[in-house]
């Protein structure tokens, strides 16, 4: 964790200062209105810390003012430097055109003032739309056909939330959005595949009540993510708990004799020491391999070895990078950031974009999903593939 801030911090106060430079090129301000300039700047460097304290400290409002300030901060910040790095680019290649045809070409140089103004005025346009996008909720549909599931009983309805991280910005509102999605859907099994919380959740007591609405069938089922750990891994369960989920850490079962259901904890839990880490082929070969095998994992990363020990393999964790372009440095990571796959011998894969938002209270190209999944017999009609 010391290893993360740190490199956390010096990317990020590196991104600062470039912005930094990038201001003082545009506006050539003096010593003093750079100073006042850097104090901001610092100030927003931490307040993802600073915003932690509060919250422990338990000055809730100024937490939560804290959290939207430094976080919308953030994500104007990352879409600014995306949108400069790209003009800074265009005036290399410019630069380099003048310097090896020892030629000035004035009419289509970009001056200091546009090289900032440009991508200030890009990153607040897309911010606005982003924060809206970010309280649209979509419903995304996914049909699974197999032999596995029995025909007489039709289909199995499964809905999938992800990365919802209520806390102090996600909170009663947008959970509200996303419950109400759930319960149009009216599923047979509701399953959470990790991040349900963030950051300190004392205050969210009153919205565990708000799942305990929902009442599937067969069952709401969660597992842990990241962020259950950062939280504070006791009080995390007992919140997914109070909000009526069984929780599965390496845990596995059947459901009414129809469908297999097992989840493993994230490997977050490992650096503190409260991981259950159980190899998923031994999880999973315990099963009866003739019924569907529903596996929840927080992260989208296929262990090879238990490949053909599961059916269909519900994730999230990536947000499909919640701010594009964001999403072609996760892609680099993960193979599959969102959406469906087929895998070897038979498996599948889905990953969620998320139902929530970590951090900047903003989504650009990546809008907040709740999954249905519709898990139908091989042989069964529908209109839809």
């Amino acid at each position: 964790m010391t290893l993360f801030l740190l490199t956390f911090f010096l990317i990020y106060g590196g991104i600062h200062l470039y912005v930094f430079l990038k201001a003082k090129a545009a506006f050539a301000f003096g010593i003093h209105t750079g100073i006042y300039v850097a104090l901001v700047m610092i100030i927003m460097v931490f307040a993802p810390i600073i915003v932690r304290f509060s919250e422990r400290a338990g000055f809730e409002f100024f937490a939560r003012l804290m959290s939207y300030v430094g976080y919308t901060w953030m994500g104007i910040l990352f879409l600014f430097v995306s949108a400069s790095l790209v003009i800074d680019f265009y005036r290399f290649m410019i630069y380099s055109g003048e310097f090896i045809l020892k030629k000035d070409f004035p009419h289509i140089t970009v001056s200091n003032n546009h090289a900032f103004f440009v991508p200030l005025v890009f990153s607040i346009l897309i911010s606005t739309y982003g924060y809206f996008e970010a309280k649209n909720i979509r419903t995304e549909t996914l049909i699974v056909r197999s032999p596995k599931i029995p025909v007489e009983i039709g289909r199995l309805k499964v809905v999938q939330i992800s990365d919802v991280h209520l806390g102090l910005i996600v909170g009663e509102e947008r959970l509200k959005r996303i419950l109400n999605e759930v319960k149009k859907a009216n599923p047979d099994i509701m399953v959470s595949t990790g991040d349900l919380v963030d950051g300190q959740i004392d205050n969210l007591s009153e919205l565990a009540e708000s799942f305990k609405e929902i009442n599937p069938r067969y069952g709401k089922f969660a597992i842990t993510g990241n962020h259950e750990f950062y939280a504070g891994l006791d009080d995390a369960l007992n919140f997914t708990e109070r909000a009526g989920f069984k929780i599965l850490r390496g845990e596995r079962l059947t459901l009414a004799g129809l469908i297999n259901i097992a989840g493993v904890d994230d490997p977050q839990g490992k650096a503190y020491g409260n991981s259950k880490d159980v190899p998923e082929n031994e999880l999973l070969s315990g099963l009866p391999a003739e019924k569907f095998t529903l596996l929840l994992k927080h992260r989208p990363l296929v262990d090879k070895s238990a490949l053909g020990l599961f059916d269909l393999q519900l994730s999230g964790h990536i947000h499909k990078g919640q701010i594009f372009p964001f999403s072609l440095i996760t892609g680099l990571y993960y193979p599959t950031q969102a959406g469906f796959a087929y895998l070897p011998n038979g498996s599948r894969l889905y990953v969620s974009r998320g139902s929530g938002t970590w951090g900047p209270p903003i989504r650009f190209l990546s809008p907040p999903e709740v999954t249905i999944i519709e898990l139908v017999h091989k042989n069964m009609s529908s209109g839809k593939k």
